[in-house]
Parts: C-alpha cells; sequence; structure tokens
C-alpha cells in the first residue's frame, strides 16, 4: 500500500468522514416501523426449562460472580423429595437481575453450567418506576411449553440427571419401562399448578 504524503495526512484522516458526507441518510422511523434485531443479539435474560418443565438453573451464583456491574442476585435453596424445582440437588430460589445496572454483556450466559439462563431479542425495557426495572425470577422464566409441568414435580420416570443435562429428557422418559412422557409423569406435589396451566 503507498504511503501517504505528510501533507495529505489530515485530509487522508478524513477520508471516512468525506466519504460519508454525501450519501443518502437512511433513517429509521421507530417506534413506527420496528426493525428486527440481529439473531444473537443481547436483549432480556430468559431462565429456561427441560422439557418437562423442571427449571436448569442450580442456583450456583455463577451468572452472578461473573457480572462486571454486580446487576444478579441469586439465592440458592435445597432441593427436597416434596418439592422439586430443578433435576439438581439445589435450584435458584431468588432469581433478580437489576436491568438499570446490566450492560447486556452477555458474560452471565457464558458463566451458567447448565445453560440455564441465555438472553432474547427483546429490547425494550423502559418504565418510569426504578422497582420495576428490577426483574424477579417469575419475570424471567420462560413460557411453559406443550408437554411441560410447573414446577414443583418429580423427575420424569426412568430419568437421570445425567439425561436431563444432556438433554434426553424426553428420549429418556419414553424408553423407560412404563413409557411415561415428562408431561404425564407423576402428579406435581399439592398445590402445584395443573398441566398447561402457564401461570
Amino acid at each position: 500500500m503507498p504511503r501517504v504524503p505528510r501533507i495529505l495526512e489530515p485530509i487522508a484522516g478524513f477520508g471516512v468522514t468525506f466519504a460519508t458526507m454525501f450519501r443518502k441518510k437512511h433513517t429509521e422511523q421507530y417506534p413506527e416501523e420496528k426493525v428486527p434485531t440481529a439473531p444473537r443479539y443481547h436483549g432480556r435474560h430468559q431462565l429456561n426449562r427441560y422439557a418437562d418443565g423442571l427449571e436448569k438453573c442450580i442456583g450456583c451464583e455463577l451468572c452472578a460472580w461473573a457480572c462486571p456491574a454486580d446487576a444478579i442476585f441469586v439465592e440458592g435453596a435445597d432441593n427436597t423429595e416434596d418439592e422439586r424445582y430443578s433435576p439438581g440437588e439445589r435450584y435458584g430460589r431468588i432469581y433478580q437481575i437489576n436491568y438499570l445496572r446490566c450492560i447486556g454483556c452477555g458474560l452471565c450466559v457464558e458463566a451458567c453450567p447448565t445453560r440455564a439462563l441465555t438472553m432474547t431479542n427483546e429490547y425494550e425495557m423502559v418504565g418510569d418506576d426504578r422497582a420495576g426495572l428490577i426483574y424477579e425470577k417469575q419475570d424471567l422464566l420462560g413460557p411453559m411449553l406443550d408437554g411441560m409441568v410447573p414446577a414443583p414435580h418429580d423427575m420424569a420416570p426412568g430419568t437421570t440427571h445425567a439425561d436431563y443435562y444432556r438433554g434426553d429428557v424426553l428420549r429418556a422418559a419414553q424408553s423407560a419401562p412404563h413409557g411415561a412422557a415428562p408431561g404425564e409423569a407423576a402428579p406435581p406435589t399439592q398445590g402445584a399448578p395443573t398441566h398447561g396451566d402457564g401461570s
């Protein structure tokens, strides 16, 4: 690449500016016309579930430790025989993300060992109340899909912890001796919502 003469260096430095000065301006008409975000856009977080409805979060707090803005607060608790929220020993009893602090870096997602935390494309998070921008666990949990039973409930018959972490819940449950699907597993414990109720 030929070297620019010293006298022309200031002009070359403004090359990008001069090249764009006369281009046609593009104005997005937001919010009347919303342009789709990039597929990997870092938007609002989501706490994911397994195929049978159990939560993926194990309350390990690694996401909170990885957050450079100290925007995440997690408090774990032990699963019991009467109340099981995740296939492991523990689950996230309290999960909060303060979107007044969050910088959308995604380090929390990278730190999560069970892929419980991901980021959606949702970016319209505004409000006139500071407390409303601190999202609680119920605000972050993913939607209930077909075949899911709201936690707490037992693991699907014939499955192990390893089946859950490999994502083989449906296959392992269907190949169990009784062939019960996760959505048709033992009934949820007392006080849990019925099948298909996303509340």
